[in-house]
């Protein structure tokens, strides 16, 4: 461990040390150009504080090219903040809601990606500074003109100075596990019709490279605009499409005349599609030839549905061959849902791929509607981006309240200690503050000596102020909150004394101002969802597997008895499910970043461990399977076949519903072991002698979800 700490500590130092050194040279090129060659202390307060905000408190992800975008996008949102803070300032009650409305809104712009979520905490900055004394709106025009040159300067250092290698984009994982799937079709379709343990190995892998949590948070599809939304539907499809082909087993004399082109027909699609991710053409042409495959198929299908109602003259097909077709067209329909999104996240609106409605609702719906269907989906108390905008909203008009108040003396600090310190969680903003304090009591007698030693010399602090920022920005990120507000303390106490005559006073208001910045954090810790996101990823993924089971029901009651059953409708996909989904994923990536469970202790070693993304694909193939079966409307089964579907649906739904108890369970919710429904339970294996290839088709869908569910949970099964 000391080995591997000792490595990648240089690394860590070495990314810092990169963006100190943009941060530093432009915060003080801004502030001494404004402060001593042009006497304009304010303008250089804005520069200098415009670069700090966004370059070392923001946390945007990417290059810096990608990070210099950004900026520019961001600078008219800097200037209405600056103005905005400016004229609310005169009176607390107006900086107060003020603080309130602008710091939920742009804590709650999270919901739009790592990009927006990272430049969040740099604009609540911008407005911050403009919100405390001086209250002077005549000073707007220097307030704009030193922010204003602030972030143009970081735009070019970041365009400029120490540029980062660019990881691989989305498109390009995309495209190699197309190129896997590629390879495991043709496989399929050539004898022996097998796939090795190294073939498996690699679509295993290649599917778990497209995972959100493995990819860099720059390159991730999060956001809530077409082409991001259908690279992440392009992800999910081919994450689908190898999961069906790794489970594809043909009989003994290898797959059947009627499947082989099929997978053909899949295979080029797979390879037509990386092309196309790597800007390539449309993969129309094959995208249409597995089209028209996929219905021959269909149609020997409906031949066969005929004989076993008792036609005479179509042949039927044993129940194995009616097994395979039914696993190779699922995998179909997943190559078919790959080429559409690839197409449409590389072309837009110019995408050649005929695009059906329902899957992809989003082809043609506006920029500004995608983004109020983002807003909306997470506008309620079980969004973790609605708790946290709330929690650092509530934090920071407090600190504004007490500022106002109690004329805090640089109370811009207690807010900024707030916003800065205020976690996701009790223990993570307990754990925070106590470092943070000793951290900032440490830089305060640090500070307290400096300024006694050197008094009123503001030469010496001229000196200090670039390299001490460039020595804070290196260090603070990679040892921490304490180190981070120790070193921070004595860089304001640098820039304020050459703004003001100093004192050693200045360190002990730092030390006031953080402390009632630390108390107000933590006590909107402790009120405002203090477990952070584990109670709403057990809370989500119940409600997940609950809306799933009923889909499931529904479905296969439709399937078996002709549409007799009404799905809940509306789009995107079915309603409720869709937005549990999207609730459950963005909480557990705010799971995935929090370092402690409640109370601050780890989990039990003989506590099961829930695999969450488990229930998150499973609720994706709930939505994705029910769709494929129910599109056209089906014509219904025989009689003994309909009475084994429905009963095989009542089942899955019953463990669905199992399983989200176990996750959130009730006061009185039952304790005993459930046994678990294993995809070889004898329903699965049932062949009723009435039975079409659709019975099969959703035997094999309900047997992919059991396959999920017994995935959730790695507790062993009860014997």
């Amino acid at each position: 461990m000391r080995g591997v700490a000792a490595r990648s500590f240089p690394a860590a130092y070495a990314a810092s040390g990169r963006r100190a050194v943009r941060v530093s040279l432009v915060a003080a090129a801004g502030f001494y150009l404004f402060r001593y060659g042009l006497d304009r202390p304010v303008a250089a307060t804005y520069a200098l504080f415009a670069a700090v905000a966004l370059g070392g408190l923001s946390r945007i992800p990417g290059t810096g090219r990608q990070r210099a975008a950004v900026l520019l996008r961001s600078l008219p949102v800097c200037w209405v903040l600056v103005v905005v803070g400016t004229y609310l300032s005169v009176r607390t009650w107006s900086a107060v809601v003020g603080m309130l409305l602008v710091g939920f809104a742009l804590a709650f712009v999270a919901v739009g990606g790592p990009r927006a979520a990272g430049a969040a905490p740099g604009l609540q900055l911008l407005y911050i500074l403009p919100s405390f004394p001086p209250y002077d709106p005549a000073s707007l025009g220097d307030r704009l003109i030193g922010a204003s040159t602030g972030v143009a300067l970081l735009v070019v250092a970041e365009a400029l100075i120490l540029a980062e290698p660019e990881p691989p984009p989305y498109e390009e994982r995309a495209a190699g596990a197309a190129l896997t799937a590629d390879r495991c079709a043709r496989r399929l379709a050539e004898p022996p019709s097998t796939l090795s343990a190294a073939d498996l190995a690699a679509a295993l892998q290649a599917g778990q490279a497209l995972r959100p949590l493995g990819v860099p948070e720059a390159e991730r599809p999060a956001g809530p605009g077409r082409r991001d939304r259908a690279l992440a539907h392009t992800g999910l499809a081919t994450r689908t499409l190898l999961h069906r082909l790794a489970r594809l087993r043909s009989g003994p004399d290898g797959p059947g005349p009627e499947v082989t082109p099929v997978l053909r027909a899949v295979a080029d699609l797979s390879g037509a599609t990386a092309g196309c991710l790597r800007a390539g053409p449309s993969p129309v042409a094959s995208y249409e030839t597995l089209v028209a495959v996929r219905a021959r198929l269909a149609a020997t299908g409906a031949r066969q549905q005929v004989a076993a109602s008792g036609a005479a003259g179509a042949a039927g097909f044993p129940p194995a061959v009616l097994r395979e077709q039914s696993a190779v067209l699922e995998a179909a329909d997943a190559a078919l849902a790959m080429g559409t999104a690839a197409d449409l996240a590389v072309h837009g609106r110019r995408a050649a791929v005929p695009v059906p409605p329902g899957r992809f609702w989003y082809a043609t719906t506006w920029a500004p509607l995608l983004w109020w269907h983002r807003l909306r989906g997470h506008a309620g108390r079980r969004s973790v981006f609605f708790q946290n905008a709330v929690r650092i909203a509530l934090a920071l008009t407090a600190a504004r309240l007490v500022a106002g108040v109690d004329t805090l003396p640089h109370g811009f600090w207690a807010t900024l200690a707030a916003l800065t310190l205020t976690r996701t969680t009790m223990d993570e903003t307990w754990h925070t503050i106590r470092l943070a304090l000793t951290g900032t009591l440490a830089g305060a007698l640090v500070t307290a000596g400096m300024l006694t030693l050197a008094g009123t010399d503001t030469r010496v602090y001229a000196v200090l102020l670039p390299l001490w920022m460039l020595f804070a920005f290196t260090v603070g990120p990679v040892r921490g909150v304490g180190w981070a507000q120790g070193l921070f303390t004595v860089l304001v106490a640098l820039v304020f004394a050459q703004l003001a005559p100093p004192t050693w006073r200045l360190a002990e208001v730092r030390m006031l101002d953080v402390l009632v910045g630390s108390a107000i954090g933590a006590v909107f810790g402790v009120l405002a969802w203090p477990r952070g996101a584990h109670d709403e990823l057990r809370y989500a993924a119940a409600d997940l597997l609950r809306r799933a089971a009923e889909i499931v029901v529904a479905t296969s009651v439709s399937a078996a008895r002709g549409g007799a059953v009404n799905l809940p409708s509306g789009a995107p996909g079915h309603g409720t499910l869709h937005r549990s989904v999207i609730l459950a994923e963005s909480a557990y990536a705010q799971y995935q970043s929090e370092p402690t469970h409640f109370g601050g202790r780890a989990r039990a070693p003989t506590a099961p461990a829930v695999d969450w993304q488990a229930a998150l694909m499973a609720g994706h193939h709930t939505l994705w399977g029910s769709q494929r079966l129910l599109e056209p409307p089906p014509t219904g089964l025989g009689p003994a076949a309909a009475e084994a579907l429905a009963v095989l649906g009542e089942r899955v739904a019953g463990r669905m519903l199992l399983a989200s108890a176990a996750l959130d369970p009730g006061g009185d919710t039952p304790t005993a072991p459930v046994p678990l429904i294993d995809p070889g339970f004898p329903e699965f294996a049932a062949e009723p002698p009435d039975a079409p290839r659709l019975y099969y088709a959703a035997v094999s869908w309900l047997e992919s979800l059991t396959a999920d569910l017994a995935r959730i949970s790695s507790a062993p099964r009860p014997g």
